[in-house]
């Protein structure tokens, strides 16, 4: 089985990060330089990363009761806010009869303080979110020792009128260990690709909208979010919602030229919560969980490798 042997051969965690998560590719690296790590079509300067997100289409089902309004995230500009992120995943791949091995990523819990550096006045513009770590960790022993060096790393989001996250900033501690840069990095992976945008439409309690976006993997992604408004008091607003995910090919072109694999069978799915504030850049509160399983198999079929994946995503104070 030269394709497996080549692909998953022990210590080699793509096939593992890159499915289980959405952008994992960076969290794979442990004893290269930081700059391999960065995703696909960053742009970086020696103290920061930009990382550009796949755009959001928001299509609106039914508008809800009424009163409606436009929802924008708006918050002012100098407005701050703390709240805590955790993420974790769980990854379990077999190849054949073999024993089946965990590439799992250890939880990690992320003490934010955001602050608004800016808030535009026209429809189009967005708001940059400027993010502070605080004390990281993991009960992991290993991860956690690494993450201390963490706190004071800085990150950032911007984010449209609609509250989608359009582009990730990254700015790691020049101290920080790899495998604590590449935690952080997934966390804010996860963190946003379980966003949701509001529709461009008036909308009120029971209004239902889809979300489409392409998830930046090793394998592509269409992920499609059913979102639910359940309820509203003044500016905070709870959103409930369905997340899934389908290859967009039959076929993954494995990265590093290394051949392909038939995608045999991909389930991907999950539900969460959010609670939002509109004066505030982050979700202050939610969770949200998906998983799944996968088949692959190499172009002859004389090999097989099933995964079962989940991860999720807590925010709260």
């Amino acid at each position: 089985m030269p394709l497996f042997s080549k692909a998953l051969r022990p210590g080699f965690c793509l096939l593992a990060a890159t499915l289980s998560l959405v952008a994992l590719t960076a969290g794979c690296g442990g004893d290269g330089d930081s700059s391999e790590s960065n995703p696909a079509g960053s742009t970086s300067t020696p103290a920061e990363v930009t990382v550009p997100i796949s755009a959001t289409t928001v299509e609106l089902i039914q508008p809800g009761e009424e009163p409606r309004e436009v929802i924008q995230r708006r918050p002012p500009a100098g407005v701050t806010q703390q709240v805590q992120l955790t993420t974790g995943a769980q990854v379990f791949q077999q190849i054949d009869d073999q024993p089946a091995q965990d590439f799992s990523s250890p939880e990690i819990t992320l003490p934010l303080t955001a602050a608004v550096g800016q808030a535009t006045d026209d429809t189009d513009g967005g708001t940059t979110v400027d993010l502070t770590l605080g004390d990281v960790t993991s009960p992991d022993h290993r991860l956690g020792s690494a993450l201390e060096a963490s706190a004071g790393s800085g990150a950032g989001f911007t984010v449209d009128p609609t509250g989608a996250i359009t582009a990730l900033r990254l700015r790691p501690d020049a101290e920080a260990q790899d495998i604590a840069r590449s935690a952080i990095e997934q966390a804010f992976y996860q963190a946003v690709y379980r966003t949701v945008p509001f529709p461009a439409e008036p909308v009120g309690v029971g209004a239902q909208w889809t979300i489409r976006q392409q998830v930046m993997s090793g394998i592509a992604l269409d992920q499609t979010t059913v979102a639910t408004l359940t309820a509203r008091d003044g500016n905070r607003l709870t959103v409930d919602y369905t997340i899934d995910q389908k290859p967009k090919s039959p076929v993954w072109e494995l990265p590093g030229e290394a051949g392909t694999l038939n995608v045999d069978q991909y389930v991907m799915h999950g539900s969460g919560t959010m609670t939002v504030d509109l004066g505030l850049p982050l979700p202050v509160a939610g969770t949200v969980t998906v998983g799944g399983d996968q088949e692959y198999s190499d172009p002859d079929g004389a090999t097989r490798l099933h995964q079962t994946t989940s991860n999720s995503v807590r925010w709260g104070s």
